[in-house]
């Protein structure tokens, strides 16, 4: 499905088979020159033919077409090796880049999967959409952070670091325009998932919550994300995700009166929007996605204080 969401810039809903997240919104920029492409869809059969239906209907010439890569999650650059050619640039935000080309990266964060009571966690990363669908090879990324500009036809968008997400996410914003690509940033209907495993030692939720924050302070027309349907009133949309993290907080110190627990137990007993009636039923992905947004907001509370982490044998336990 292709519709046109402003003056020649065209969104191709590419299809997620068999993932809650259903599609993503790839945006294809027309200029006189150039074309840019934001976000390309996982690497799997169905996203590629959905992607190259597109780029025919537009009439997009690859030779002449750059990629504007918004994170490193493998719905978003799982097809820039399949789709760029030898003039094609391919932006990406250096510490998302240098995660995704990490050849260590999955070991890595299955080990740190096990420490916060994970089971079986090297079968967990087996089962991964972000290692079963990323791009073959190692794509040659262009980097760009806060403040770089990005010009194509009538925009000159300029970068904004959102970190969050991931640590390093990407956003583009044009001033005149007044319209911001928000990737997984700001999302309707849904909310972005904030995991700890990769940022362990650091404080996601927290970077997140200050990027929406900034991002607030922007003058926008509307917000065209990486899923679902384009926002037009960012703010209100901002308040809502805040209002969403601050219960889940609230809750997480819940369970955690109960005694210390390690991330994959809180997250156990947390409320999620999902159709299981039990936390054994989830699909492992699920569990792995719950429980790194459970460390999320555990690496938060304790940034601040509020709770502590003690290690036994390994493995890492909160408590209040």
């Amino acid at each position: 499905m292709i519709a046109e969401v402003f003056p020649d810039i065209y969104r191709i809903e590419v299809p997620l088979p068999r993932n809650p997240l259903r599609a993503i919104n790839s945006y294809v920029v027309r200029g006189p020159d150039r074309w840019l492409m934001i976000d390309t869809g996982m690497n799997r059969p169905e996203s590629l033919e959905a992607v190259r239906a597109g780029i025919r209907e537009l009439a997009v010439d690859l030779d002449r077409t750059d990629f504007f890569i918004t994170h490193g999650h493998s719905d978003h650059v799982g097809l820039v090796s399949e789709l760029q050619i030898g003039s094609s640039h391919v932006f990406l935000h250096a510490a998302d880049a240098a995660v995704v080309l990490d050849p260590h990266l999955w070991s890595n964060l299955a080990r740190s999967a096990h420490s916060h009571g994970f089971p079986d966690a090297d079968t967990a990363v087996g089962k991964h959409p972000g290692k079963k669908y990323l791009f073959e090879g190692r794509p040659n990324f262009s980097c760009l952070r806060e403040g770089d500009a990005v010009s194509v036809g009538r925009y000159r968008f300029r970068c904004v670091e959102t970190p969050g997400h991931t640590p390093g996410h990407l956003c583009l914003y044009e001033p005149k325009a007044k319209i911001f690509f928000s990737g997984d940033h700001i999302l309707d209907s849904i909310t972005p998932n904030i995991s700890g495993w990769a940022q362990e030692n650091e404080d996601p939720l927290g970077d997140f919550l200050a990027s929406l924050d900034r991002v607030a302070a922007y003058d926008i027309r509307l917000v065209l994300p990486g899923h679902r349907n384009p926002i037009p009133d960012h703010r209100r949309r901002i308040e809502e995700l805040k209002a969403h993290h601050r219960v889940r907080t609230r809750e997480v110190v819940g369970i955690l009166r109960r005694g210390a627990q390690t991330a994959y137990r809180v997250a156990a007993q947390m409320q999620w929007d999902l159709s299981y009636s039990r936390w054994e039923d989830f699909p492992v992905p699920q569990q792995w996605f719950a429980t790194g947004e459970a460390l999320a907001h555990l690496l938060y509370l304790e940034k601040r204080g509020e709770i502590v982490r003690t290690w036994s044998d390994g493995k890492a336990s909160f408590s209040i």
